[in-house]
């Protein structure tokens, strides 16, 4: 399957695009990055050098893509990082064409905005753009719980606070809502929730302390729920798989020392994971 990715890009390290092309790649999809920023690094360093994309510039990236007459052969756009809110514009007109081209075709989008900790990270204006469009227009939404409680303007402190916002979010559009680093006090698990019409299934693994947490993991965990989705459609089966795949990279991240994700190191436990872990449905 082909998937439009757009998102940010990092030439050291693994965020955005950088964290979820080979991942795809990884699992046989063909992968159309489109990038938003060019950077050195992920700001999480505290400095780095490069661009945001002007929004022209992404469009005549896009138009290019366009005019291979490739679109209809387009399976997802997957959206990510956008550095600025004059690109939502073109994250949602490339998402219309491609489901002009090919009807079938899922956006899935990942609303990145914060986390707990550093709180918001972007931009004035794209948390409101998030909330008002990219999120009624996506099939699957993958916000974390700390951009759940943005977008829903609630609190997400307990399971079924979590649960009510996934369904005020399903009201607006999506059929599945997956949040992610899902943690409830400091009992040592930490949770992934997929939120569909037909129920609502958890997740939970071990967390992993490190010394460093690193970035990224929230672009890797959509790329790696996206790949999954598309084989099956089957929500529960596609979140079982990511959390599977994404706690092997962090075991492998924790082993290797470093706050760079091992992405690479892990690939083959992308591809054939233990199935350590199991969904209880719990609605």
């Amino acid at each position: 399957m082909a998937i439009l990715s757009i998102q940010s890009h990092v030439a050291y390290g693994h965020v955005g695009n950088s964290a979820a092309v080979f991942p795809l790649q990884r699992l046989g999809h063909e992968v159309w990055p489109l990038h938003t920023v060019i950077f050195s690094n992920h700001p999480g360093y505290g400095a780095w050098r490069g661009p945001v994309l002007d929004a022209a510039d992404v469009v005549a990236v896009f138009d290019g893509i366009e005019a291979r007459g490739v679109l209809p052969e387009c399976d997802a756009v997957l959206s990510g990082y956008m550095g600025d809110v004059s690109l939502g514009a073109v994250i949602l007109d490339a998402v219309a064409r491609v489901r002009a081209a090919n009807r079938d075709a899922l956006y899935i989008c990942d609303p990145v905005m914060g986390d707990a900790g550093p709180g918001l990270y972007v931009h004035e204006g794209i948390p409101a753009f998030m909330r008002d469009h990219a999120v009624p227009a996506a099939d699957v939404v993958l916000p974390n719980q700390f951009e759940l409680e943005i977008l829903t303007d609630g609190p997400t402190q307990s399971l079924e606070q979590v649960l009510a916002a996934g369904e005020r979010i399903r009201a607006t559009g999506p059929a599945v809502v997956v949040v992610t680093s899902l943690r409830f006090g400091d009992d040592g698990e930490v949770g992934m929730l997929a939120s569909t019409g037909d129920g609502v299934w958890l997740v939970e693994t071990p967390f992993l302390p490190l010394k460093v947490m690193p970035n990224g993991a929230g672009d890797a965990t959509a790329a790696l729920f996206t790949a999954f989705y598309l084989e099956t459609r089957d929500p529960a089966d596609a979140l079982v798989r990511t959390a599977d795949a994404i706690f092997a990279v962090f075991e492998a991240t924790r082993a290797a020392g470093t706050r760079e994700l091992q992405i690479i190191a892990a690939q083959d436990e992308l591809a054939a994971t233990a199935r350590r872990f199991s969904p209880v449905k719990v609605r």
